[in-house]
């Protein structure tokens, strides 16, 4: 996927752009952890692997950012049930 994953702060929520559509993650922070809340991918594009790019990229800014995540939702921990090279991230 050509588009990036990108920390909206403001929003409180990680956004990846898919043509005219956006596929987003919002968090919640804590000291040294981010939660993850919600994931939400358009209708439109979903089953297509846009909501685990989305994952992976956030988890790759947490990663980077020195942070650890709590799966405050189902799709983010399913997500990390299945790629246990995250499992350094979890807090």
């Amino acid at each position: 996927m050509a588009a990036s994953v990108r920390d909206n702060k403001d929003k409180s929520r990680f956004e990846l752009d898919v043509g005219n559509d956006i596929a987003f993650a919002n968090y919640r922070l804590a000291p040294s952890v981010v939660i993850i809340t919600h994931t939400e991918t358009p209708r439109a594009l979903r089953g297509r692997g846009i909501g685990s790019e989305l994952v992976k990229g956030a988890l790759d800014l947490i990663r980077r950012d020195g942070k650890k995540v709590i799966a405050g939702c189902g799709f983010v921990a399913d997500y990390l049930d299945r790629h246990p090279e995250d499992s350094d991230l979890v807090a």
